[in-house]
């Protein structure tokens, strides 16, 4: 009597092994690339709404510089992924420039959004960065929101 082994061979286990390593080769890095363009969002909200409250403030001032953000008139956004900051010119301020500028150990180093009191965007990526590195590419005219540079 002749007894047969049921089971799977060793090179049937690599082919199924190297087909899911190749899977996974190309989710990975689309899905990187998918979490990162999400925090990004954080950045673009919380500019335009310091903007809105900026506008706010002008309103009832006639100048954009006061107690709020880096002595502009609005208090700053909170969020975990970007750090803001704000200048304005001289007093009485007739302009400002807003920025929002990427958490390194958040993964977002490297993304600096601008916005000013005309709605004027524009987006550096800072060399050395893993932005810079990635495909990433600034642009003075508008938010890049995904690869390579589209706004």
């Amino acid at each position: 009597m002749t007894s047969r082994y049921a089971g799977f061979t060793v090179i049937e286990l690599m082919v199924a092994v190297v087909i899911i390593a190749i899977l996974a080769a190309v989710a990975l890095p689309a899905y990187q690339d998918y979490v990162q363009r999400g925090k990004l969002v954080d950045a673009f909200n919380g500019l335009s709404d310091f903007r809105v409250r900026m506008e706010q403030f002008y309103q009832d001032n006639r100048r954009y510089d006061g107690g709020g953000l880096g002595g502009c008139g609005a208090a700053a956004p909170t969020s975990r992924f970007f750090t803001f900051t704000c200048a304005p010119a001289a007093a009485p301020a007739q302009t400002y420039v807003a920025t929002a500028t990427g958490v390194a150990s958040e993964g977002m180093g490297g993304f600096v959004f601008t916005i000013n009191e005309a709605n004027a965007r524009a987006t550096a990526i800072t060399g050395g960065s893993a932005a810079a590195g990635s495909g990433w590419a600034a642009n003075a005219a508008c938010w890049v929101r995904r690869k390579p540079n589209t706004c």
